[in-house]
């Protein structure tokens, strides 16, 4: 499908995440992945921080309001809190999470899993998988609209996580 894959490899896609257990056979399965230079509890607190956040398009999903820059030391979700805001307010909801391994959660009828897989000892891999039940005709457009929203957001965690001093 266009749009279903971005920055990951042929392995990562066919490793098992966690919203394959909660959306066993999903009309759409989308898969994005970037590499931070940084260990994995660089990265966790900035993946931690889509709770309140978005990191992607400030200009569509908080009306221009920028994504803190900082971490923010919110304490770590917990299953049934909400996933994200947009726009200053609360969107989803989290449905499972390992500290330091994954992040999983469902919004606007999709299920995501957040994985940071550790490469050597200074390097992580930010994987996303994005899937979805039911509006098969619609998959080609989600897919497109989620890599484009799905990009930047993993840049710009990659960005920030690699340039925290902590």
């Amino acid at each position: 499908m266009i749009g279903d894959r971005w920055g990951v490899t042929d392995e990562e896609v066919a490793r098992r995440y966690p919203c394959d257990d909660i959306v066993p056979a999903p009309s759409l399965s989308a898969w994005r992945g970037v590499t931070v230079n940084a260990r994995p509890e660089a990265v966790w607190p900035w993946v931690m921080q889509i709770q309140w956040a978005p990191y992607a398009y400030d200009w569509i999903d908080s009306l221009g309001k920028r994504s803190p820059q900082r971490l923010l030391g919110f304490p770590q979700p917990v299953p049934g809190d909400h996933f994200t805001s947009t726009a200053g307010r609360p969107q989803g909801r989290v449905l499972s999470i390992e500290t330091q391994v994954h992040y999983t959660g469902r919004i606007m009828g999709g299920v995501l899993s957040y994985v940071l897989v550790p490469v050597g000892d200074d390097t992580t891999r930010l994987l996303l998988k994005v899937v979805v039940s039911g509006y098969r005709w619609l998959a080609p457009a989600v897919s497109v609209g989620d890599l484009v929203m799905a990009r930047r957001q993993l840049l710009n965690l990659r960005r920030l996580a690699e340039s925290d001093p902590s």
